[in-house]
């Protein structure tokens, strides 16, 4: 459709928050959709004459920024919260692989509906999903998953993950929970295949995911990333997380993470990994070289006790850094627009303090970020004259926030902000705090009814 026979809508009265490339703001502009499209943006009153225009909101007391983008998450895990709270990561992984392994199609749509919905309500516009549990029998897992990020009306990446290395091999998972090192990647090409879309505007894509070190096998990370550049798909997967992975690296491998990752060809400008908790200088130094990403999952991190990483040095270096969720039995709260400030608050418990993190940083972290790491960074992430118009509308005029002058800083210090409307390629999908394309109620009772059939699934053994 040509822009001038595009449909418009116009937002105007708002202070905006571009996160470009000069961290250009607008005290009180305006945002001119297209279609499903940014049209224009700047201070004061949108123009004069536009054609088509569907639709005006007001946006006074609201600040407007690009959509949040998630980076990392195990949608499965919304039906194993509460569970194994006081554990290490690893003990953790013991106490819960042996339910996880009992999920089935209906399972995973649903624990995937009420992952998505946590996040969308709390303005995510781009998702992803790192799911690697694929047990016998178990149904169209992925298919469950990406139908339910349709449905929600939110950008979707399904990271299609694998495990081949169980506890006879030396790894993590109980034996009857990992794929074989050809089924794998069997099932891996044909998620790419059947769902992948590289085009820009895309709703959907795939990315190659082994799960870790310590759950899969060398050969499936060598050929899980000849896989993805043969396909032209994007490899993700866990590393550095915790001390206790960087002594199982060194004990199997006899090298640390970063240096496995590269002798198996998975350092690049096509990679990104959650958590990076434990990095040294080299490590970092060969991340910026590559132009390797990082999901930060700052809340996660601590509930399992796994450190903090240095998110300073890497932005310093130059490392691609986006947010994540992580799965909701390591972050139960499931929300991502909490993760600005904790990843503020935590970093400046680290090395560089107060001067760690600042709102707009915690912000681009939110956003340009994580569309960095998950390669979108020409369609999303900013808001920007021909990006797709994935937006928020915070409402910053209630008892939480109208006392803080400046709009950033209450976003990002503040109590969680309302959502007053959250658009996804140019299209809303919530108003006022509540889902627009489907039942919050629904899935809030169907996700404890699937909850409580694993528990008993789990409990027979």
């Amino acid at each position: 459709m040509a822009p001038s026979a595009a449909q418009r809508i116009v937002i105007e009265n708002c202070a905006i928050a571009t996160v470009d490339a000069d961290d250009t703001e607008y005290a009180s502009g305006y945002l001119v959709v297209a279609g499903n499209t940014i049209e224009s943006i700047g201070a004061g009153k949108a123009p004069e004459g536009l054609e088509n225009v569907v639709r005006r909101i007001d946006g006074t007391g609201h600040l407007v920024t690009p959509g949040l983008v998630n980076t990392h998450h195990h949608f499965y895990q919304w039906i194993t919260r509460g569970l194994a709270t006081d554990h290490n990561l690893f003990n953790w992984l013991v106490a819960l692989y042996p339910t996880w392994a009992r999920i089935d199609e209906q399972m995973g749509r649903v624990a995937a509906q009420g992952s998505l919905a946590m996040m969308a309500r709390g303005g995510v516009t781009t998702a992803m999903d790192h799911h690697y549990v694929y047990p016998r029998g178990s149904g169209d897992l992925s298919g469950a998953i990406i139908g339910a990020a349709s449905e929600m009306g939110v950008r979707f990446t399904l990271a299609r993950g694998s495990m081949d290395r169980s506890k006879k091999d030396g790894g993590l998972p109980p034996d009857f929970a990992v794929e074989t090192l050809e089924g794998a990647l069997a099932g891996t090409e044909e998620t790419v295949d059947r769902f992948h879309d590289a085009a820009f505007g895309s709703m959907t894509q795939v990315a190659v995911a082994p799960c870790s070190p310590f759950s899969v096998s060398t050969e499936l990370m060598k050929q899980g990333a000849e896989l993805a550049r043969r396909k032209g798909v994007r490899l993700h997967t866990h590393g550095s997380e915790t001390v206790e992975e960087e002594q199982f690296c060194k004990e199997l491998f006899g090298m640390g993470p970063t240096d496995y990752f590269e002798s198996t060809g998975w350092l690049g400008e096509d990679v990104w990994m959650a958590h990076c908790v434990h990095m040294n200088d080299s490590d970092i130094a060969a991340f910026a070289r590559t132009g390797t990403g990082v999901a930060h999952c700052p809340s996660s991190n601590a509930r399992l006790a796994a450190g903090i990483a240095r998110v300073p040095d890497m932005l310093k270096a130059g490392v691609p850094v986006g947010l994540g969720v992580d799965g909701t039995a390591s972050n139960e709260s499931g929300e991502l627009h909490t993760e600005l400030r904790n990843a503020l608050l935590i970093n400046r418990l680290g090395a560089h303090r107060e001067a760690a993190l600042n709102a707009r940083q915690a912000l681009r972290l939110g956003t340009y970020g994580g569309a960095q790491v998950l390669g979108r960074a020409a369609e999303i992430g900013s808001l920007e004259a021909g990006k797709l118009a994935d937006f928020v509308l915070w409402k910053l005029d209630t008892l939480a926030h109208a006392s803080i002058a400046d709009p950033v800083t209450a976003l990002v210090f503040g109590a969680a902000a309302p959502v007053t409307a959250s658009f996804v390629n140019g299209k809303q999908i919530v108003e006022d705090n509540r889902l627009l394309n489907v039942d919050e109620d629904a899935i809030a009772r169907d996700t404890r009814a699937e909850a409580q059939r694993l528990a008993r699934i789990a409990a027979q053994g």
